[in-house]
């Protein structure tokens, strides 16, 4: 009996991912993240995170806060780049080879050498929370995972200074967003809507796996989720906004003292920290015994254990970060795992719960229904 019921287990086992393509992500180490940190608090001091709003949209991306990235494939031959895999944008860019110098040494596409590109040249356009990029759109043929998607429109970055050293001498070749098409720059159909549109996957939803040690320890998981990832069920909590992949936030407690009372919460996997308004977060450094670095909304403090939880409730559940999940260590000390941004109104104020949210919680975010899913996360013996 006992044999019957694991073969069976094994079956369903099987079955359940038989239909999910996965995704490889790599994980920048801790202690070069924590010091790329500090090193530009040191040359920008006072640089405090702030976005303006126009014509009711936001930007809400630092691409210098991104630790997790992945690969892709363009044109024929296949021309390989590494990509953020991004809920909180909606375009996929990559560098042209006729990019100037603000590319540094990235990968770059090269149409000439593609048999099924395809020329559009709309202008490309996007102004990120560091700066502007700028391009123009190309269409040609994409691979992710074992998943092969025919005409994809995408950007061919030709001036990525707005980015600065974050792209010039950051792991990633370029972003593929992974929210709502209404963000695309020119409301370009997304990777992901076409590869649903083309039948590629089942269900009209992806996953995120991350991982907290090896470097080769994420996973996007294209068309559901896998059980060994996680333990319990999944709660979910439907969208306030089919744009980023947006909820309300009940509240976040820290030692008692509540924060962000009904204000919106983005899940944003192109994010590595958790961020909220300055003010709000300075309260809850000082509780956490954190400093600032200058004037940046980031904060160092000691890795300690005793600090409290920091308790985030969504749809009616309380999730809950301990310090060893919101701290990123570099030897004896540790970047604390929030940092002030101000979004102002309409827009904000807005909460982001990044990847050292998703860390803990393994997350689905489901197109079709337009909601977004947690359940604790399996990391096994990952801290060891």
């Amino acid at each position: 009996m006992i044999q019957t019921i694991a073969v069976l287990a094994l079956i369903l086992a099987v079955v359940a991912n038989a239909n999910i393509t996965r995704m490889k992500m790599r994980k920048e180490d801790d202690a070069t993240f924590v010091r790329r940190r500090i090193n530009r608090a040191a040359q920008f001091p006072h640089r405090h995170a702030s976005l303006s709003a126009e014509d009711g949209s936001i930007v809400v991306n630092d691409y210098e806060n991104s630790q997790y990235y992945g690969e892709i494939t363009l044109g024929t031959p296949e021309q390989t780049f590494n990509v953020i895999f991004d809920t909180g944008s909606a375009d996929l860019w990559v560098a042209s080879d006729s990019c100037d110098s603000s590319c540094g040494r990235h990968a770059e596409y090269d149409a000439d050498a593609s048999s099924t590109y395809k020329a559009n040249g709309t202008s490309f356009d996007i102004m990120y929370g560091s700066g502007p990029v700028s391009g123009y759109q190309s269409i040609d043929s994409l691979a992710w995972g074992n998943l092969p998607v025919k005409s994809q429109m995408f950007a061919e970055v030709v001036d990525a200074s707005g980015l600065g050293l974050a792209y010039k001498m950051g792991k990633f070749d370029g972003i593929l967003g992974l929210a709502f098409p209404v963000l695309s720059v020119n409301k370009v159909p997304t990777v992901f809507q076409n590869t649903v549109e083309q039948e590629l996957v089942d269900k009209a939803e992806f996953s995120f796996f991350l991982g907290n040690c090896r470097e080769d320890s994420g996973e996007l998981l294209l068309g559901g989720t896998d059980p060994a990832y996680y333990t319990g069920d999944f709660d979910y909590v439907p969208l306030s906004s089919a744009t980023y992949w947006e909820i309300t936030m009940d509240k976040l407690t820290v030692g008692g003292v509540e924060y962000g009372v009904g204000q919106k919460a983005i899940v944003d996997s192109g994010t590595s920290i958790l961020t909220g308004p300055s003010e709000q977060i300075a309260a809850i450094a000082a509780q956490v015994g954190a400093r600032e670095l200058g004037s940046t909304g980031e904060y160092l403090m000691k890795c300690n254990d005793d600090a409290p939880n920091l308790d985030f409730q969504l749809g009616g559940k309380t999730y809950s970060l301990a310090p060893e999940d919101y701290m990123i260590p570099d030897g004896d000390s540790c970047l604390f795992g929030m940092m002030g941004l101000d979004i102002p109104p309409p827009s904000g104020p807005l909460w982001i719960l990044g990847d050292v949210f998703m860390r803990k919680y393994y997350t689905v975010f489901d197109v079709a229904n337009e909601q977004v899913g947690f359940a604790l996360a399996n990391h096994g013996k990952c801290r060891e």
